[in-house]
Formats: C-alpha cells, sequence, structure tokens
C-alpha cells in the first residue's frame, strides 16, 4: 500500500480536480516548492539536478541516513537555507539562519572569513547516536584559511565533530570527536567533498571525493555535546569563532556512512554539481 501511495504522490498532483503527470520525485517536489515560494525561479537545470540528486541517494539507500541536507540551490540565502530532508521554515527542521558577511549565488554560498557563520539548529546529541554520525561539505575554493568550515565545540572541550580543509598545522582535513581523538590527512587540495565518518566507538573515517584517506581505530566512548554545529565557523559553546571563508556547494549531516555508501555519496553529489556546471 506505501507503494502506491507513492507512486501516486510521484505521477501526479491535483489541479482544479484533475490529476495531471508530475516529473518530479515527491521529496523533490517539496524542495522545489519551497525554494520557489521565496520568489525564485528555478530553470529546468536547476530542477533535473536536485530531482536526480534525490532520486540517486534514495536507489543507493542513503536519502534515509541524512539528517540535513542543503543542495544550495536558487543563489539567494531564503533558497540556501532549506534542509531539503524536511524543508519546514522551523528551527526544529533544521533550515539554515545566516549571519551577516555571506555572499550567495547560482555556485554556492561564502562566508566572509571574518564575521559569517549559519546556524543549523542541530545539537548532536539530539540528532545522532552517539556511535554513528557523518558529515560531509562540498567546498569550491582551494586555499589556506584556518577557519573551521563546520564545527561545534562544548564547554567540557568535547567535540562532536569539526569538518574542515584548511592551511591549520600543516595542509589537512580533520573529523575530532574531543581534543584527543580525532582523524586527519595532509592535503594541498581543500576543494571538493570531504565526508567524516563515525559508524563505531571505535571506527572513525575520512574521505575526500569518496576516497578512504585514513582511519582512526581508537575506542572513544565521549557523549556527544549539545552546542548547535555552525557552517562557516565553529560554534564554541555559544562563541562564534575560527571563521573560514571557502565557498560551500553543500552540505549534509547524517548517521555513519560505510565506504560504499560514502563513495556512492560522492557520486551522487558530484553528478549534481556537474550538472549545475560547479563541480571542482
Amino acid at each position: 500500500m506505501g507503494t502506491n501511495i507513492n507512486t501516486i504522490k510521484r505521477l501526479s498532483r491535483k489541479f482544479q480536480g484533475i490529476y495531471i503527470l508530475s516529473p518530479y520525485n515527491p521529496d523533490y517536489l517539496l524542495v522545489k516548492n519551497a525554494i520557489e515560494s521565496t520568489g525564485v525561479t528555478l530553470t529546468s537545470t536547476q530542477n533535473n539536478a536536485g530531482n536526480t540528486l534525490v532520486n540517486q541517494l534514495q536507489s543507493y539507500n542513503i536519502w534515509g541516513k541524512q539528517k540535513t541536507l542543503y543542495g544550495i540551490l536558487g543563489g539567494t540565502a531564503a533558497a540556501h537555507k532549506w534542509n531539503w530532508i524536511n524543508p519546514l521554515d522551523t528551527n526544529v527542521a533544521y533550515r539554515l539562519t545566516f549571519s551577516t558577511g555571506w555572499t550567495h549565488s547560482s555556485t554556492g554560498m561564502i562566508p566572509n572569513g571574518t564575521s559569517a557563520y549559519a546556524d543549523t539548529f542541530i545539537s548532536p546529541n539530539t540528532a545522532f547516536t552517539n556511535y554513528s554520525g557523518s558529515l560531509s561539505y562540498y567546498s569550491r575554493t582551494n586555499n589556506t584559511n584556518s577557519g573551521i568550515d563546520v564545527g561545534s565545540l562544548s564547554v567540557t572541550g568535547n567535540y562532536f565533530m569539526q569538518l574542515y580543509s584548511s592551511g591549520l598545522l600543516g595542509s589537512r582535513a580533520s573529523l575530532q570527536r574531543n581534543d584527543s581523538n580525532y582523524v586527519l590527512f595532509s592535503s594541498t587540495n581543500r576543494s571538493g567533498l570531504f565526508t567524516g565518518s563515525i559508524t563505531a566507538n571505535n571506527s572513525m573515517k575520512i574521505y575526500q571525493n569518496g576516497v578512504l584517506k585514513n582511519t582512526n581505530t581508537t575506542t572513544d566512548t565521549t557523549a556527544l555535546n549539545s552546542v548547535k554545529l555552525s557552517i562557516g565557523a565553529l560554534n564554541n559553546n555559544g562563541t562564534i569563532q575560527s571563521y573560514a571563508n571557502r565557498e560551500c556547494a553543500f552540505f549534509a549531516a547524517s548517521s555513519g556512512l560505510t565506504d560504499t555508501e560514502a563513495a556512492n555519496f560522492y557520486t551522487a553529489v558530484q553528478n549534481y554539481q556537474t550538472t549545475l556546471n560547479r563541480q571542482v
């Protein structure tokens, strides 16, 4: 019965009492409607990219693992704020709110590196389980800025995750659980899709463009913190700091991804970026 309902949602929408064919996945259609409610009219190319992304993630059985997914589609702050998993304009739906200092365009959104950040309203201890979580950030900028692209730090010093590609302590990308337990790799190219994933209390992995770069098997039972994740900077227990300035063209937070899922995730996201002609 569920299949029949989904089929009806996908294939039809009611207009003046008549059901007509819709080309869009019902989950993408919700996103499209949310974006266009802001006054943006999406092009056929943009709709094709977004619809295909949702279809591919669902075919890989990854869509259902996502807590948030920001496709950064539409070119304006109002269009970019939507969490595609639940495109409602509320804090509990994890839609973004932006400080001043952002530049929004068709290729993504750029924080100014001095004051700009976006509040995700994602508290790690409520959005994730202790040993299953993942962050993915698509950077279109290769620079040595030492800011943190995604971060949350609690008053006790415990991180949930920081995913950043920077020149801090040498060029590297890093996923951190706390000050002493993290996984990193040297990276002279700080553009592309960076994914950090935790799938067990002794499994932390980091990927660039779907390729596994490093693994940490240290057992860690640190509890998740309650400080909201910020994009474009680190939220240090309510104080925003460590501002980054790399262009973000996609961000997602999900349950932990396996090696295969991380590779498939990159394939889907890169196809999306390529259709939009903003791939790196």
